[in-house]
């Protein structure tokens, strides 16, 4: 959990018996580093924005998610959220519940955050 995010678990981890969550994800401060390089150990991740936009680095390549959009982040899929609005939401769901996130050395530089005025 980052604490530049806020988070409310929709609690599908104890209606699955922890083979998934849900959870919404809400942006509460200024992008300052971001996520930095990392990895999910997981079966399944999908992020599904809401409201507002977040830049990510998949690999060497730059992605605009803006609402309404969504993203299978494969297993393993090295990953940067890097900037994002002050209204960023989104709808994250991981199998299994218990998933971890791994720091990992990035393939390339990654651009600055814009900062909330």
């Amino acid at each position: 959990m980052r604490d530049f995010f806020t988070y409310r678990d929709l609690g599908i981890k104890d209606a699955t018996g922890g083979r998934v969550i849900a959870h919404l994800v809400k942006a509460n401060a200024t992008p300052e580093e971001g996520t930095g390089w990392h990895i999910h150990i997981a079966d399944f991740q999908i992020v599904y924005m809401l409201k507002g936009w977040a830049r990510f680095m998949y690999g060497d390549q730059e992605a605009l998610v803006s609402a309404g959009d969504c993203v299978h982040q494969t297993p393993g899929l090295r990953h940067f959220l890097f900037d994002y609005s002050p209204d960023m939401e989104y709808l994250e769901v991981v199998g299994p519940a218990n998933f971890a996130s791994v720091e990992v050395d990035g393939p390339c530089a990654v651009p600055k955050p814009h900062h909330w005025k």
